[in-house]
């Protein structure tokens, strides 16, 4: 069943007698993966507007795209029609909910009883063994689609606006969604544009995740967020604007990710590699601490519907190219997804042919 933690990561911090952080915190066996200073990638930064004029832009864009998700799987999203304002808006609201009371934001725990935990609300993630490293975060996680599955109890009340601005950010990026599965279909030369939004199903799910980062004092010990995939179709996330942290594994040299504001940060999933036969990759990721600053990220996730099964598209199929991922439930999946994410390892190889 796990267990849960004592405190949150902004509480520890604030008892914190010295600059050391707790054993449970330090990441063990990792030296190959230290948590230096890593050089900057150059990820691209692709026009949505420019996917979808009618000329040779639109054959020059979609190239960059392609690239983009065949080797680093994730890039920067531009001109994508959610106002600057709307992002403003939604960052300030999560700050300042992190900012609220602990009394006032333990109204909307992820632990029933004190105890028993439950993926939405405020917390932090599951804890499922003793010897499990802990990431340097707190979080407030909440279905936001479908919206008769919303538990509105869980979401803040303050500040006034949280739920309004949840509500009207989650709609507009929605759209923002299906246009990219719309590129990434005809990308694939599928026969219907519509492939990857029609797998979602009517049932599909997304999940917004606030995560706050608390200044570390010994940032090269701790994970603010363990090396993972996301377990989705994709993710669009925005970042904090003042402070980095996130960083990208390729070819086994970590990279960061650069900050551009007021773009939208695309991050493919273990769904969409499974779908399009490994053509588009799901990248690891993590997010390091940082000793001076604390960092803010709003991710909304997207996935099929949990009662629907995934394999690779019948038409990425053939001689050349065989089937390279077995056909899952994602129901299962995302069940195995969280238990290989505290163990640090990757649900995805558990499916390979």
């Amino acid at each position: 069943m796990g267990e849960a933690r004592s405190m949150t990561v902004q509480e520890l911090t604030n008892v914190l007698s010295k600059p050391e952080v707790p054993a449970q915190y330090v990441v063990r066996g990792h030296h190959d993966q230290q948590l230096a200073t890593a050089n900057t990638a150059h990820i691209s930064v692709i026009d949505l507007c420019r996917l979808f004029t009618k000329d040779g832009v639109a054959t020059d864009e979609a190239s960059k795209l392609r690239a983009a998700l065949e080797s680093w799987g994730l890039f920067l999203l531009s001109n994508h029609g959610v106002e600057t304002t709307m992002m403003d808006d939604m960052m300030i609201a999560s700050r300042e909910f992190f900012k609220r009371p602990l009394e006032d934001k333990k109204r909307y725990t992820n632990l029933i009883g004190g105890e028993k935990f439950q993926f939405e609300g405020y917390g932090n993630d599951r804890v499922r063994s003793s010897d499990q490293i802990l990431d340097w975060s707190d979080r407030l996680y909440l279905k936001v689609e479908p919206e008769d599955e919303r538990l509105i109890a869980l979401w803040p009340t303050h500040p006034e606006n949280f739920r309004d601005i949840l509500h009207e950010f989650t709609k507009k990026c929605g759209g923002v969604k299906d246009d990219l599965l719309q590129a990434m279909a005809k990308l694939l030369q599928l026969d219907d544009d519509n492939y990857f939004v029609d797998q979602l199903g009517e049932k599909a799910e997304t999940n917004v995740r606030c995560s706050y980062y608390p200044e570390c004092p010994r940032p090269e010990l701790v994970f603010g967020l363990k090396p993972h995939c996301d377990g989705t179709v994709l993710t669009l996330l925005m970042v904090d604007e003042s402070v980095g942290g996130l960083q990208v594994l390729r070819d086994g040299v970590w990279w960061d990710v650069p900050i551009v504001p007021h773009t939208l940060l695309v991050i493919i999933g273990d769904q969409t590699e499974i779908m399009s036969n490994g053509f588009f990759k799901s990248p690891v990721h993590r997010v390091v601490t940082n000793a001076k600053k604390e960092r803010l990220s709003v991710a909304l996730d997207y996935s099929v519907d949990h009662e629907r099964e995934i394999e690779p598209s019948a038409q990425l199929i053939n001689e050349k190219r065989p089937a390279l991922y077995m056909k899952v439930k994602v129901k299962d999946y995302i069940a195995k997804l969280y238990e290989h994410f505290s163990q640090g390892t990757m649900v995805i190889d558990t499916l390979q042919i």
